[in-house]
């Protein structure tokens, strides 16, 4: 009679500890503390840190189409902000992002032409042009490219969606809100970082008037939007 109450009891407890695990998320204060003290040591003992940025055009630095304002957008703004943290750090911002393309096609270059630079650390931002490909393609190319990049010992962080004007945001079940909470599940399930763009612009999502002064053109941030994300992931290096 002991082992028939037991059984159910120990299994009630190993379904609440993989729940837990779950959803447990990766602290930013530590999460990169071993490539923080990287950034400190001066020379001649100080050695390059790659950072890679893989995605679409927002990464890209696409503003209005076809403009290119790579200084302005958010990899070389994170750039900028971790050199005046780290002033003795050496840094190379590499983005292998492309306008136009989803994360099925991003993981299929992904060890070709991302691991090939041996970052050390890899930022993820393909949701805005997933909406083509759906949650079940997109789910399988992102945790395709997380757990090729975990095996190489990278460092993950993943973003959720910036803007697209043409979202109904005041619904609660939007595509693009699906996609984020995906990226967000995958972030949990793989233990990596997460930078919630999809959060950060939340603000503006009453005022269409007020989010179009962050926007270049209906899908792609400007400058002041790229710095709305540019912040949330320099967190992850304070």
């Amino acid at each position: 009679m002991k082992i028939v109450f037991l059984l159910p009891i120990m299994l009630l407890g190993l379904l609440a500890f993989g729940q837990n695990t779950a959803s447990n998320k990766v602290n930013p204060s530590t999460y990169l503390n071993e490539l923080k003290t990287e950034l400190q040591i001066e020379w001649p003992k100080n050695k390059t840190i790659n950072i890679v940025f893989h995605g679409h055009s927002v990464p890209a630095g696409f503003f209005k189409t076809p403009q290119v304002n790579t200084l302005a957008a958010y990899p070389s703004l994170v750039l900028q902000k971790i050199k005046s943290i780290y002033p003795y750090a050496v840094v190379n911002i590499i983005v292998t992002a492309i306008g136009g393309e989803n994360s099925v096609a991003g993981a299929k270059r992904f060890k070709k032409e991302v691991l090939t630079h041996k970052p050390d650390i890899l930022l993820i931002d393909y949701a805005l042009n997933d909406r083509r490909v759906g949650l079940e393609k997109s789910y399988i190319a992102w945790s395709k490219m997380i757990k090729k990049a975990k095996k190489q010992h990278l460092k993950v962080i993943l973003l959720t969606p910036s803007p697209d004007q043409r979202v109904d945001y005041v619904s609660a079940d939007n595509e693009l809100k699906q996609h984020s909470d995906q990226i967000i599940r995958l972030a949990k399930e793989n233990q990596v970082g997460l930078v919630d763009s999809y959060k950060a612009f939340e603000f503006l999502y009453s005022d269409k008037e007020a989010l179009s002064k962050y926007m270049s053109q209906v899908n792609h941030p400007n400058e002041m939007g790229h710095e709305l994300i540019a912040k949330e992931i320099i967190n992850w290096f304070k």
